[in-house]
């Protein structure tokens, strides 16, 4: 498949089949429920799901236990993710190609976005974040390394992998009825349910 960056090629291939892994444990499961507890707790009536870059649905695990009837969906760009994926929600459900491929008309109550955007090419994000409010009926969940201004910092020895910048705000500023209903932080050293320092934003859509 051609992909326009090299961020895309990047997670497409063999990084993003050993980043699976390196995320699959008991306690990263332990802290998603302390931290979409928390992210979520001010939604109401959320029905379905869309997750951008769900590799293999440790988020999405997650939300079938917080809200079981939820009809879960999910964009990931690597097939091997993509095929263990499939054993936590229907491969019907399961877009495998680059966010900057997709084509989806579809409406979903949540669109969620953890540990994603902060290894888009920044060239694309407005492509991204269209793609995002466009599919959002209600929420859009966005859980990244927060940064006031944009910059790119190494990751796991590759340059260019990795940009943090304030994902949220570039949203709230490009759609105005986006508005920010709740965030937080979650810390690497919590004593129970560490995750690796994001900052979540929790955004409504106020009108549909």
């Amino acid at each position: 498949m051609n992909y326009q960056t090299e961020q895309e090629n990047f997670w497409a291939n063999e990084f993003g089949k050993d980043y699976v892994s390196r995320n699959n444990s008991e306690s990263l499961h332990a802290s998603n429920l302390s931290f979409f507890s928390n992210a979520l707790r001010q939604t109401r009536n959320i029905k379905n799901c869309i997750e951008f870059g769900a590799n293999i649905g440790m988020n999405l695990k997650t939300l079938k236990l917080l809200f079981p009837s939820i009809d879960l969906h999910a964009i990931e760009i690597n097939s091997h993710a993509a095929k263990v994926l499939a054993d936590t929600i229907p491969t019907k459900n399961i877009t495998n190609n680059s966010i900057l491929n997709i084509e989806i008309k579809e409406k979903w109550d949540l669109v969620l976005s953890k540990g994603v955007l902060i290894h888009i090419n920044p060239d694309n994000l407005e492509d991204v974040y269209r793609k995002m409010y466009d599919l959002s009926r209600k929420y859009i969940l966005i859980g990244e390394y927060y940064n006031p201004t944009p910059v790119a910092i190494s990751y796991r020895e590759h340059e260019d992998k990795l940009f943090k910048r304030d994902f949220a705000g570039e949203m709230i500023d490009k759609f105005p009825d986006l508005v920010l209903l709740d965030y937080g932080f979650c810390y690497h050293r919590d004593n129970n349910f560490s995750q690796d320092d994001i900052t979540w934003f929790l955004l409504e859509k106020i009108k549909s």
